[in-house]
Formats: C-alpha cells, sequence, structure tokens
C-alpha cells in the first residue's frame, strides 16, 4: 500500500494530505488560504501528526500541477520537490482540473465533465473529459460572454455536444450567473482539495508515472507579472 503526501495549492485554497492506497487517513485545509507559504509545511505537520505516519515513511509526493495561480503553485511545486530531493522520494503531478473532474466524477454520472478555475473577471480556465476521463478538450481560457460558453461546447466532438454536462469547480458560479441551457448540470465539486486527488495520485504511483524533480514546472494560468525597478535619477 502506498503512502503518499498530497499537496494542493493551485488556487486560493491550502490543502495537505497523508493517503494510504488512495485513501485519505489525515487532511488539513484552509479555503481561503491566500498565504500558502506559511500554512503548508504547519499543514504538513499537522497531517505527519495525526497520521502517525513520519515524512521518512512516506512513499511520494504528489502535488497539483495546475492550471492555477502563479504564486501559490510555485509554494507547492517548491515544497514538494524539496521533500523529493531531502528524502529521495519520486513526484507525481496531479492536472488540476482533472483532480475536480474525478471528484465530481465520483458524485454524479455524465457523458461529459467540465471543470472550470476562476481567472478572474469572466474568464476561467476549462478544459473537458469523457465519462473515462479522456481529454476531449484541452486547458484553456475561457470568457464566458458572447456565448463563448456554446462554442465551447459546439468544439466538442459530435457525440458529446448535447450532455448531459456537468461543472465543476470555482469557475462555475460565473457560468451559473450567466445562464445555461437544460443540460448543464453544476456541480457540489467548487473547491479544490488535496482529498480529491488521492485515487489519482495511487494510481500514477502504481503505474510509477513520475515527474523529474528537477525539471518540473506547474502549469500556470498565466505568466507572473515582473516589473523593473527604475533607477533614481541623481
Amino acid at each position: 500500500m502506498a503512502k503518499i503526501l498530497l499537496i494542493e495549492t493551485a488556487t486560493e485554497v491550502c490543502s495537505t494530505a497523508i493517503a494510504i492506497d488512495g485513501k485519505v487517513v489525515a487532511m488539513a485545509e484552509e479555503l481561503q488560504a491566500q498565504q500558502h507559504a506559511s500554512l503548508l509545511t504547519l499543514q504538513i505537520e499537522t497531517c505527519v501528526r495525526e497520521s502517525g505516519i513520519p515524512l521518512a515513511a512516506i512513499d511520494a509526493v504528489a502535488v497539483s500541477s495546475g492550471p492555477g495561480s502563479y504564486t501559490s503553485l510555485r509554494v507547492g511545486a517548491s515544497v514538494a520537490k524539496g521533500i523529493c530531493y531531502a528524502l529521495g522520494k519520486p513526484l507525481i503531478a496531479v492536472d488540476t482540473l482533472l483532480a475536480l473532474t474525478d471528484a465530481a466524477q465520483d458524485r454524479q454520472a455524465a457523458t461529459v465533465f467540465i471543470p472550470m478555475l476562476d481567472a478572474r473577471r469572466q474568464e476561467v480556465w476549462a478544459a473537458a473529459y469523457d465519462a473515462s476521463q479522456r481529454e476531449i478538450a484541452p486547458a484553456q481560457p475561457l470568457i464566458l460572454e458572447n456565448n463563448l460558453f456554446e462554442k465551447f461546447i459546439a468544439g466538442l466532438p459530435e457525440q458529446f455536444r448535447k450532455g448531459p454536462l456537468v461543472v465543476a469547480g470555482n469557475g462555475s458560479h460565473k457560468l451559473e450567473s450567466a445562464g445555461a441551457d437544460e443540460n448543464t448540470v453544476f456541480s457540489a465539486v467548487k473547491n479544490c482539495s488535496s482529498g480529491h486527488f488521492s485515487a489519482l495520485a495511487e494510481r500514477f504511483f502504481q503505474n510509477a508515472d513520475f515527474q523529474d524533480v528537477a525539471y518540473f514546472e506547474p502549469f500556470y494560468m498565466k505568466p507572473p507579472h515582473i516589473t523593473t525597478p527604475t533607477r533614481a535619477v541623481l
């Protein structure tokens, strides 16, 4: 049975868990954290204490790979890679949108699952998966105006266009407020959580689907906004 440390920092949620054989045995999370750097190591300590499993006994570290916020994803990736380096453990990356799909699929059956992450204003990041979790539309930015969601659905293979479509994630409220057709169902799965990808992480571990710790980089919604300080005029 694999013992895996799970780290989720793709959004405003800061979430950590330890899973054994794909089942969560300890979890700590803050839904409106915005302070991932100060919370994450404390959450890991909490999970280690509650599970009774020391970090040295962990078989792998799984981290949410995005899409998501640049700053928070960097925190999660840095901590995960640091643990892997220090303890010689493999690194597993789990797509954030796939994790939301897996969580939504646990609650209801559908032909198509569309996870959405809030990207501010009227923009979301979305993808589409079929009932076998095969990607049928890659992760992409989508503005929920001018019937662009309908165009997104029209771009899916024909057999998936009539649904039912299950929309999950913290971006789904934007579609709800904009209105959607009768084929669209809104999942109760809104927030990202480390618990959402425990089963996926176990599957990847058993398939030895690991990342190169040195070169792994998360998938950012948007590049960082870095400004160059102006030189003072004397």
